[in-house]
């Protein structure tokens, strides 16, 4: 079976993370997408973090992990000839992803207003920090900053301790990756209507603040900022709190309904914990903190395995990494599989979250070499052998 996306064409311009990443999700989903990296600077990503290696082939797991079922085109757009190549490809294609700074396509007379008349269906997504408007929309950024901006940053930690940063990227990925993904979908939707292509205008800032609205509420109706490790749901409730267990791992409990709170200490036979205490009284709470923390402590997590199953107990191991590789439910999705590759063999990923019934995601193709398919590509737009082999000669492509 094809996938949603099938007979969609995507050229995909954006380095690093946020935009590879949406363009994957995109390429999982049935459509084509060509990733165009500079002839002389390959993405990033084939040189940062730890490597799979196999005799002599090594490559970036990093960028294994983000770059399936695309092809690779070698393409210097700063010169005319690469410029040329991309309007050539834009004539069929159907999506434009960036993630420069705002403006820089247009510099090189390619971005949107420029384009958007020669190619009416077009959408053009772009990736930035801080969108293509505004004051700030000209300031470089990183994940960091976006979270620092938006308000994420000043609620994550523990209680009286400083903001402590997320151990994962926030806003490239649910910001930028995630926020792109669902605007190029709704603009597809929009022209199947229309008929007209638009342009997506994602900033990562903006996705970082929607991550807000639970807090929000509180500080827009009272006026009260979230107190950092204090609420409800970032440790303040003894039933929603992350506990050690005695050989020095750590489990969550979840159980934020008070039946499930009441199942679980039924389970561990301490129905006694709640006898004449109101868990929302400060007070209480710490007391209730205590005699639950004990119970974990006198366990090993080994011990909680019946616990962890339990339908109703909301309580969950904290894995390592390495463990949720090994989760039997990450597994049985399909979420941890193995993709083979020409010089590496058999190495692991991340499966596609998309699980679509009639229009199911495919592994079509490994993660391309830099400039894999541009010899392929060319021809395919009319470009001789002996055109081929100049533009490589003069490193434009």
């Amino acid at each position: 079976m094809k996938g949603p996306l099938d007979g969609i064409k995507v050229i995909d311009l954006s380095l690093l993370l946020p935009g590879p990443l949406c363009s994957q999700h995109l390429a999982d989903l049935g459509a084509e997408v060509i990733k165009i990296e500079n002839p002389r600077a390959a993405d990033g990503t084939r040189y940062m973090g730890s490597r799979i290696t196999q005799g002599e082939h090594s490559e970036s797991a990093m960028f294994l992990l983000l770059n399936r079922n695309k092809k690779s085109l070698t393409l210097n757009i700063k010169r005319e000839s690469g410029r040329e190549i991309l309007l050539k490809l834009l004539q069929e294609a159907d999506i434009l992803l960036e993630g420069f700074r705002p403006g820089t396509m247009a510099e090189m007379g390619i971005g949107y207003e420029q384009l958007k008349d020669k190619f009416p269906r077009l959408i053009y997504c772009a990736i930035s920090g801080y969108g293509a408007t505004g004051p700030d929309s000209h300031l470089a950024g990183h994940d960091a900053n976006f979270v620092a901006r938006s308000g994420l940053l000043a609620i994550t930690g523990e209680k009286n301790g400083p903001p402590i940063l997320p151990g994962f990227q926030v806003a490239d990925i649910g910001g930028g990756t995630l926020i792109a993904l669902a605007g190029i979908l709704a603009a597809l939707y929009a022209r199947e209507k229309t008929g007209r292509g638009q342009f997506v205008d994602v900033s990562m800032l903006d996705g970082a603040f929607n991550f807000l609205h639970l807090y929000a509420a509180k500080a827009i109706a009272a006026g009260e900022n979230p107190q950092r490790g204090n609420e409800p749901l970032s440790g303040q409730l003894p039933n929603y709190s992350v506990y050690q267990t005695g050989d020095g791992k750590f489990v969550m409990l979840a159980a934020l309904e008070e039946r499930f709170f009441r199942t679980f200490l039924r389970l561990i036979g301490r129905e006694d914990i709640l006898t004449g205490k109101d868990i929302y009284s400060e007070s209480d709470r710490e007391t209730i903190r205590q005699q639950v923390a004990a119970f974990f402590l006198s366990k090993k997590r080994a011990e909680l395995t019946a616990l962890f199953e339990n339908p109703d107990t909301c309580l969950s191991p904290v894995n390592e990494l390495s463990e949720a590789l090994h989760d039997r439910q990450l597994l049985a999705r399909g979420l941890v599989r193995n993709q083979e590759h020409p010089t590496l063999g058999s190495f692991t990923m991340i499966g596609s979250p998309f699980f679509l019934s009639e229009t199911p995601v495919s592994y079509r193709l490994h993660p391309p070499a830099h400039g894999e398919h541009t010899g392929e590509i060319l021809q395919q737009l009319g470009y001789s052998q002996a055109q081929i082999a100049e533009l490589r000669k003069k490193r434009d492509v």
